[in-house]
C-alpha cells in the first residue's frame, strides 16, 4: 500500500471495503478492493476463485480491469487494485426523472452480455450479478466483483 495514496472510501461490503487512491509514481487514480479477511500465504492468495477468475478474464473490455494484486504476508492483509471507474449502475440511475436513453440500455446490455458470453466460454460464472456491480467510465460498463465465482 506504500506505492498509492489514499483519497477516499468508496464503499464497503461484507468481505471488503472500496477505496479510492493515487499512485504516488504516476498519479494516476485507481480504486483500491481492501479485504476484511486475513490470508495465511501467497499461495492462499492466489488460490482464490476471484484473482484466478479475475487473470483468466484479462483483456475483455467490459470486465473490470485488476491492476495488481498487493499481499503482505506478515499481516495477512489483502489488496485488489483495480482501474478506476466513475459510478456502478444503480447509483446512475436512482433517483432519475426519466429513462435511461433506449439505446443507452441496448448498448449496455449488449456489452454486460459480452462479458458473460466470455465467462461462460471460460467456465466461470458471476453469481451475482446486479446493477451495484456493473460499473460505468464514460460511456463504458463493466462487469465487477468477482468474488462470488
Amino acid at each position: 500500500m506504500h506505492k498509492y495514496k489514499l483519497i477516499s472510501k468508496k464503499g464497503e461490503g461484507t468481505f471488503s471495503e472500496v477505496l479510492k487512491a493515487q499512485s504516488i509514481k504516476t498519479s494516476k487514480s485507481y480504486a483500491i478492493k481492501c479485504m476484511k479477511n486475513h490470508f495465511d500465504s501467497v499461495d492462499q492468495v492466489n488460490n482464490l476463485r476471484e484473482i484466478q477468475a479475475l487473470r483468466r478474464l484479462a483483456g475483455h473490455p467490459n470486465i473490470i480491469k485488476l491492476h495488481e494484486v498487493l499481499y503482505d504476508e506478515p499481516t495477512g492483509r489483502l489488496a485488489l487494485v483495480f482501474e478506476l471507474m466513475e459510478m456502478n449502475l444503480y447509483e446512475a440511475i436512482k433517483g432519475r426523472r426519466h429513462y435511461l436513453p433506449e439505446q443507452k440500455v441496448k448498448q449496455y446490455m449488449y456489452e454486460v452480455l459480452k462479458a458473460l458470453d466470455h465467462m461462460h466460454r471460460n467456465g466461470i460464472f458471476h453469481r451475482d450479478v446486479k446493477p451495484e456491480n456493473l460499473l460505468l467510465l464514460d460511456d463504458e460498463i463493466k462487469l465487477a466483483d468477482l468474488g462470488s465465482c
